[in-house]
């Protein structure tokens, strides 16, 4: 068994400022800055021979690559304790451009059985898990950081992840790339 997600990788300088703001809470686990991405398709556990059919399927996506910017931070769940920190995305019609890659790679995936996501789509990055942070500081971290917004990026491709899970967090591997070309038809 392999376990799988399909995921926009962030440019290094941007990193590296989300995981500095990872680390800012107390008691927070930050996400590292080389596993910081934002996730489309969380696959999971499939038969390691399937795997190859997936990256098969995903390979069919032709769609153009488009500029998008991080904007703005928040908490999951929306009610409750929060048990993650994360930066959101702008929401314009490049949010658009993502969502319609989103749903480009749960079309390819769905003859392999792999059913599409049911809840709403919510474009983030998660940069930390908390355990018993204080309150406070999950509140200061929001006030401090609410306008976050990042310089432009062009998402010029999607990759395709592993994820083995250790006692230290998940280690993800790249399976493989797939290229967005700004001449693809839409």
């Amino acid at each position: 068994m392999i376990r799988l997600f399909v995921a926009v990788d962030l440019p290094g300088e941007i990193r590296k400022r989300l995981e500095q703001m990872g680390g800012s809470i107390k008691k927070a686990r930050p996400v590292p800055s080389g596993q910081l991405h934002l996730t489309l398709k969380f696959i999971g556990e499939v038969e390691t021979g399937r795997a190859g059919d997936i990256v098969e399927s995903l390979g069919e996506i032709r769609e153009k690559n488009f500029g998008m910017r991080l904007q703005g931070v928040g908490t999951f769940p929306l009610r409750g304790t929060p048990r993650v920190v994360w930066a959101g995305c702008e929401t314009n019609r490049h949010n658009t451009e993502l969502i319609r890659l989103k749903n480009r790679i749960e079309t390819v995936l769905e003859p392999l059985g792999i059913e599409r996501e049911r809840r709403k789509f919510a474009p983030h990055i998660t940069l930390a898990r908390l355990r018993n942070s204080p309150a406070r500081d999950i509140r200061d971290f929001l006030t401090t950081n609410w306008q976050l917004k990042t310089p432009w990026f062009t998402v010029d491709r999607f990759t395709l992840y592993s994820s083995r899970l250790t006692a230290r967090g998940a280690i993800h591997e790249v399976e493989a790339h797939y290229p967005l070309n700004p001449d693809s038809p839409q």
